[in-house]
């Protein structure tokens, strides 16, 4: 099971998946057990583009899903892409580590801001969702777009090559110059004196 929520804090808003449990479902308290976060981005943004209001959103989420952290003042949320994300066997069950630490960022939350939770709370839809497979769908998307991106590109530039040697073939006059097109003085004399 997933909770989803939306952060409309900024439009278009932004959809916050988080699992019911540990075993279900990437935002984490640091250091502590918490529920963890998943933001959908928008296609073709990076972790980078996330709106601060967004950010802010989905750190008093995990916060306020941490058995201690939603207890405790001035604690950390990291987060990364999803690709960042390592599990290997040893690993406990909502245990992750990371495959690049500079791809990890931090951010840090005072205080738990009931205005905040509450606000999402109500947006809170309970949802059985095949989460890989709607990654999947996605991903496919987003290459099928490229590809017509990249074929649309390649269409230009073969117009525009074609341009440029009609442009190269006018200024030569070779398409003037061709012998279907020509015509000798003795033809014309004949005509002349017919």
């Amino acid at each position: 099971m997933v909770f989803y929520f939306t952060s409309a804090v900024v439009n278009p808003p932004y959809t916050i998946y988080m699992g019911k449990d540990k075993y279900e479902s990437k935002f984490h308290v640091d250091k502590l057990s918490s529920a963890h976060v998943y933001l959908r981005l928008p296609k073709g943004a990076t972790i980078n583009d996330i709106p601060p209001e967004v950010l802010i959103d989905c750190a008093q989420l995990v916060k306020n899903n941490s058995i201690q952290g939603c207890k405790m003042n001035n604690i950390n949320v990291v987060y990364t892409p999803w690709a960042n994300l390592k599990k290997t066997g040893d690993m406990d069950v909502g245990q992750i580590g990371f495959h690049k630490q500079r791809e990890v960022k931090i951010v840090a939350v005072e205080k738990k801001v009931n205005e905040i939770v509450n606000r999402l709370e109500k947006t809170k839809e309970e949802r059985y969702p095949d989460l890989a497979a709607e990654k999947e769908s996605r991903d496919r998307e987003e290459r099928n777009e490229k590809k017509a991106q990249l074929q649309e590109q390649k269409k230009k530039e073969k117009e525009e090559q074609k341009r440029k040697k009609e442009m190269e073939d006018l200024r030569n006059y070779t398409s003037l110059m061709k012998s279907e097109n020509m015509k000798t003085n003795e033809v014309r004399t004949k005509m002349i004196n017919q």
